[in-house]
Parts: structure tokens; C-alpha cells; sequence
């Protein structure tokens, strides 16, 4: 009989994975030095009106036809090293470009082609583009754009996007960065593409928390770790002395909320990006899982296991007392708010299996909303409210999608165990973690709504419990 999937094993999950008791109390290692702000600026000297989106606002689980994009490298008025790039400023135009490419060409919308098979603008041609050698091309979109050094070392990225066919300017920005964040500036001209062609929120400039594990099945180490969207800037967040599970971003981007075990005891801890200090919200000695945050930041939802019936409880941000918020004989897990924070979506196996309910966020009115057979797992609601991604358990694990009341069912991956469905910020991708078959090892996945595009996202060890934030300030 196949093993029940580790998100969903509360018990024997909790106590094989505590921390040995020479664990210490702090496992963080260097904060992350997170500060890098992004200054949008005018460019060429002119405000340019924004006309709306160009095509329309794309549904959830619509298919377009690949729209044909052109990004060239980005040209320098000046070729000269920067702190970020000792190859020069022509260099880092084209790395740039490389990024857009791979952020635009994953998501089932358009059809990008990147700097590598394109010839390189001249730097007057960004803002004058040479349309004849892009007409024939088949591209119906152009993405221009230039870098420049300024003496205070900061970097200066222009951003550009043309309809070929009518040979206009649809939207330009510019932003400035410090040499180490020059990939911020990649993913916030992918933002700007994307928000311009599809009318919908951006998700390019957002990080990804997860658990990343190493060593061998007995001795598993499981340390907190952080990249960017793609994969990129990637940095381990504690040392691997304390298990570490279950990472979620608070709302505003600030802070990461996650479980860890230290001498033998549950702990949630809240995670300070800046500082790269954490907190204490709560310790127990019963078995706890999957803490959430609520919308508004202040409070947490987590599981924890009294006398044989697991219960979701909230407990405020800044500690004290906790509320029960189920009563029911069973096991309740997970715990996911609504966006409006209203409702909260959860597991429960009280009707004999794993399905999926709905209850006010007081407790109150608790309704099963998965009737569709096979079970249902670690729900999460997404940050457009109409949809709730779930793990489905029907003879594989899967990643599938319902609609708040239950219905409308879309499986959306065919791996063998597929689990813990995280939101990409604008609610269109969904970021899980895949175990293969018969080797214990797991790995990150993305997959969009039309469950047509996946890829795996590249990390320097297994990963597990993946945790999308939002857009970063």
C-alpha cells in the first residue's frame, strides 16, 4: 500500500521529525539583507498615459494563443563594469533580457523570444525601433529596453513595450537599483508586460519560502529556505539544528511564519525579514501543525493535538492565549482564510476521510464542500477568492482546483504525489512540491490553472513545503 503523503501524516509526522534535544534554541544564521527598494522613476522625460490593458483581462483557466514576443538584449549608452556585472553594462542588458525571457515564457500565455536569437539593438534604436526587422519576424510585441551606470554605482534600467503591427509604444517605466538587485529590475519589467498585456496583477517580483531537506530518510535535515520566483538569489534562512516546517509569508511581505521543532517541543515562530530577527508566538508540547496567517496580518491559525482529537486553533501575532475553533471528535488540519478573511477552508477526516470544509472565521457554520469521491488535503484559498486549491487523493496525489462551494473540480497535475498547493500572488500559477516514485526525493513544481504548463523550479537540494509571498514592496 502506498504511504500516506508527509504534509498529511499529523501524528507520526510531528514526533519523527522533532529536533534531538542538543538542538538550540536558535537556529537563524545571518539575516538576509533584504533592503533592496526599487525607485521608479519617468524615462525619456515623459509621463506616458496608461490606456489599460491591451487585450483584455484573461480568465482563470482560459488558454490563449501564444503571443509572439521579441526581447532582444538591452543596450548601453556607455559599455562600463558596474558592481553587478564586471563583463559591463552590455552584459547585464543581456542577462536582463534572459530573465524577462524565462519569466514571460513559462506561464501559457505568450511566446517569447529571447536575446540569444535576436540581434542587438543600438541604444538610439530603444527608443526608435527599426520595425521593418521586427515585422518579419513574427513577433507581434517588441520589448525594448537599455542599462546605465550612474556614479553613484546604483543601475538604471529602462523598460519598453511596442506593438510591432502598429508600431507604437504601448508602456515604457524605468527603475533604479543597486547593482545586487539588478534582477528586481528584470522582474518588475516583467510585471509591467505582463499586467499591460493581460489586464491582470503581476506575480514576477515576488520569493518563494520553502523547506529544503538533505541527508539521509532516518536523518532527514530540514532547514527554512527563500529564493526568488524563478529560482534565483537563492539562501538558506536557519542552520538545520531545529526541524524546520511549513513556512507561509505574512501578507505584507515582512515576515515568514513557520513551525520548528526544538527539544522535542512545537514551536511557531514569526521570522522578521529585515531584522532577520524571530519571535516566539506560541510553544506547546502537544503535536502542532500547518500555522496560517490571517489576511489582516494580526492573528494565526494552527493545528494542534489534544488527548487523540486535533483541533484548529487562533492565537494573535503577538502570542497569549489561543481559541479553539473546532470541537469535532477527529482530526481537523490546515486552516486557510478567505482573502476578505471571512470564511476558512481545512481538512477534516470526521466523516471517515480527508475531505474538505468551510466555516466562518469565528467557528462558526462548518460545511463539508467535497463530495466529488477520493479525498481531499491541505486546501488553500486563492488570492482572487474564487477558487481553493487542494492535494486530491484518488490512487496518486494530485494538485486540483474547486471552486469555494466545491464544485467545478480541475485536476490540474498527473504526478504520482503531487501536494501542498501554494498561490502565485495574482492567482493564476500554483506552486506545489512532486516526490518521485520510489526515491523519497521531492522537488518544486509549477503548474498554471489551464494545467497544460508545468516546470520545476531549480533548487541546490530536495525541496518540500513551498510557500509563495506576495509582490515584494
Amino acid at each position: 500500500m502506498k504511504h500516506t503523503a508527509r504534509t498529511l501524516c499529523a501524528f507520526a509526522f510531528a514526533i519523527a521529525l522533532a529536533a534531538p534535544a542538543w538542538a538550540q534554541n536558535q537556529d537563524v544564521g545571518e539575516p538576509l539583507a533584504e533592503g533592496g527598494e526599487v525607485e521608479a522613476l519617468t524615462i525619456a522625460g515623459e509621463e506616458l498615459e496608461d490606456e489599460g490593458p491591451l487585450r483584455g483581462t484573461v480568465t482563470a483557466t482560459s488558454d490563449w494563443q501564444d503571443l509572439g514576443i521579441a526581447i532582444p538584449s538591452f543596450a548601453t549608452d556607455r559599455d562600463q563594469p558596474t558592481p553587478a556585472n564586471a563583463d559591463g553594462t552590455a552584459a547585464l542588458g543581456r542577462e536582463i533580457a534572459r530573465v524577462i525571457t524565462g519569466n514571460l515564457r513559462n506561464n501559457g500565455l505568450f511566446k517569447p523570444s529571447g536575446p540569444d536569437r535576436l540581434p542587438k539593438p543600438s541604444f538610439a534604436q530603444i527608443t526608435d525601433p527599426s520595425w521593418s526587422s521586427w515585422s518579419g519576424r513574427g513577433a507581434e510585441m517588441l520589448v525594448h529596453g537599455y542599462v546605465r551606470a550612474r556614479s553613484d554605482n546604483r543601475i538604471v534600467v529602462g523598460c519598453y513595450l511596442y506593438d510591432v503591427a502598429l508600431q507604437d509604444e504601448l508602456i515604457r517605466e524605468g527603475y533604479v537599483v543597486r547593482p545586487a538587485d539588478w534582477r528586481r529590475a528584470a522582474h518588475k519589467c516583467s510585471d509591467l508586460i505582463y499586467a499591460r498585456l493581460t489586464g491582470e496583477d503581476p506575480f514576477f517580483d515576488s520569493r518563494i519560502a520553502y523547506i529544503a531537506e538533505t541527508g539521509p530518510k532516518d536523518r532527514r535535515v530540514k532547514r527554512l529556505a527563500v529564493m526568488d520566483s524563478d529560482g534565483a538569489n537563492h539562501r538558506f534562512i536557519t542552520l538545520g539544528s531545529a526541524t524546520a516546517l511549513t513556512p507561509r509569508y505574512s501578507p505584507d511581505y515582512s515576515k515568514i511564519l513557520y513551525l520548528s521543532y526544538v527539544d522535542g517541543n512545537p514551536r511557531i515562530y514569526v521570522y522578521d525579514i529585515g531584522s532577520g530577527e524571530q519571535t516566539l508566538v506560541t510553544e506547546n508540547r502537544n503535536p502542532t501543525l500547518a500555522p496560517r496567517w490571517s489576511p489582516d496580518g494580526k492573528t494565526i491559525l494552527y493545528s494542534m493535538a489534544v488527548a487523540g482529537n486535533t483541533d484548529i486553533y487562533r492565537v494573535s501575532v503577538k502570542g497569549g492565549r489561543s481559541a479553539r475553533l473546532t470541537s469535532t471528535p477527529g482530526i481537523d488540519i490546515g486552516g486557510s482564510y478567505s482573502p476578505d478573511g471571512s470564511k476558512i477552508v481545512f481538512e477534516s477526516d470526521r466523516s471517515g476521510t480527508q475531505q474538505c470544509y468551510v466555516m466562518d472565521a469565528d467557528g462558526d457554520n462548518q460545511r463539508r464542500i467535497t463530495f466529488f469521491g477520493g479525498r481531499c488535503a491541505t486546501p488553500e484559498w486563492s488570492p482572487r477568492g474564487d477558487q481553493i486549491a487542494f492535494t486530491r487523493i484518488a490512487g496518486d496525489f494530485n494538485v486540483a482546483v474547486m471552486t469555494p462551494s466545491g464544485r467545478g473540480l480541475k485536476v490540474l497535475t498527473s504526478g504520482w504525489q503531487d501536494e501542498a498547493p501554494t498561490w502565485a500572488p495574482n492567482g493564476r500559477i500554483i506552486q506545489f512540491f512532486r516526490t518521485t516514485r520510489n526515491s523519497g526525493r521531492s522537488s518544486l513544481w509549477q503548474v498554471d490553472l489551464t494545467g497544460r504548463n508545468e516546470r520545476r523550479l531549480p533548487t541546490p537540494v530536495d525541496a518540500s513545503d513551498p510557500a509563495w509571498g506576495p509582490i515584494r514592496p
